[in-house]
């Protein structure tokens, strides 16, 4: 039983990387029409909190003491999973090149082996160490660092809190105990999460725009509906829940080293829908990256104990430390 929910774990991962990774074609979208960074990802979130009401209503009837025994969980998962990890990432890409900015965010998966080490006394092995060197070396290819990039230590930091963001959307998800539905819980997170936007955009921590004005999409002039409705639904209802579904069956550390393919999935839905190919580096990249989530996964299989005695532990307890 325990290796068919891992199988079916790895399975919901994967789909959840692929719904994240259609994010970036849709925001590009509504982008190039005129729209801010912060308007795309503030719809976003405030759509999906809409489109996820009924159905999280209706697997709370009778549990919604579930839903204040999960509070430290939903804060953490709706303010720094989801909102902060947006903010600091858009100050992370005032600084720096976007490049730059995306690895520093995906390096939140080293993060959550080092959280598992120091908060849980989980000491990486060979295997995963090399794992996640390998698919770091696959990311820098992916994200194509050739040219010239912008760094500066601000820019940095703020990269780190983003990567702080996805480590901790990684960890809380993966609380195998949960009471709280995943759909409920990616509800909950991202009514929180649109509310804390939407505070950052009226104060003006992040810049807000959107435009009714059509969008070319796949090679097609469509309404802006349509890619706004994709990134609510595909790219934030359903890799959200099945995300959250993934870590608790995976725990946090395999989980956020599959959740590394969002990147090669965000490279396909480009070509796809907004005719931008790849390179041949970035397609080996690709490859570099899935042989550093296979050693991972295997490291795992062979008989690392995992994160599943950490998720005993619940992220309340565990909130003083980090």
């Amino acid at each position: 039983m325990a290796l068919r929910g891992r199988s079916v774990g790895l399975g919901l991962a994967v789909v959840s990387a692929a719904t994240f990774g259609t994010s970036g074609s849709f925001a590009d979208s509504l982008m190039a029409s005129g729209w801010t960074p912060g308007g795309a990802v503030t719809v976003r979130i405030g759509l999906a909190a809409l489109a996820l009401t009924v159905p999280a209503l209706f697997v709370l009837r009778g549990r919604w003491r579930s839903l204040r025994t999960g509070a430290a969980d939903v804060a953490a998962y709706g303010l720094v999973a989801l909102a902060g990890c947006q903010l600091f990432f858009f100050n992370a890409v005032e600084h720096l090149s976007v490049g730059v900015a995306l690895l520093l965010e995906y390096s939140g998966t080293l993060f959550v082996v080092l959280w598992l080490w120091l908060r849980h006394g989980q000491r990486p092995s060979r295997l995963t160490v090399a794992g996640g060197l390998i698919a770091i070396v696959g990311l820098v290819l992916v994200l194509d660092l050739t040219g010239p990039q912008r760094v500066d230590l601000v820019g940095v930091l703020w990269g780190l809190g983003a990567a702080a963001g996805l480590a901790t959307y990684f960890v809380v998800s993966s609380h195998s105990d949960a009471q709280l539905h995943p759909v409920a819980m990616a509800w909950a997170g991202c009514v929180l999460g649109f509310t804390a936007l939407a505070v950052f955009a009226l104060v003006g921590l992040i810049p807000f725009e959107t435009r009714a004005a059509d969008v070319d999409l796949g090679g097609a002039r469509l309404s802006w509906l349509v890619p706004a409705l994709g990134v609510a639904l595909v790219a934030t209802v359903a890799a959200y829940t099945t995300g959250i579904a993934a870590a608790r069956r995976l725990g946090a550390k395999v989980a956020s080293f599959v959740g590394l393919a969002e990147v090669l999935f965000a490279i396909l839905f480009a070509w796809l829908l907004l005719d931008q190919q790849p390179s041949v580096l970035q397609l080996i990249g690709g490859l570099v990256v899935l042989a550093g989530i296979a050693l991972v996964r295997v490291d795992e299989r062979d008989g690392a104990t995992g994160d599943d005695a950490a998720l005993e532990i619940p992220l309340a307890g565990a909130s003083s430390s980090g």
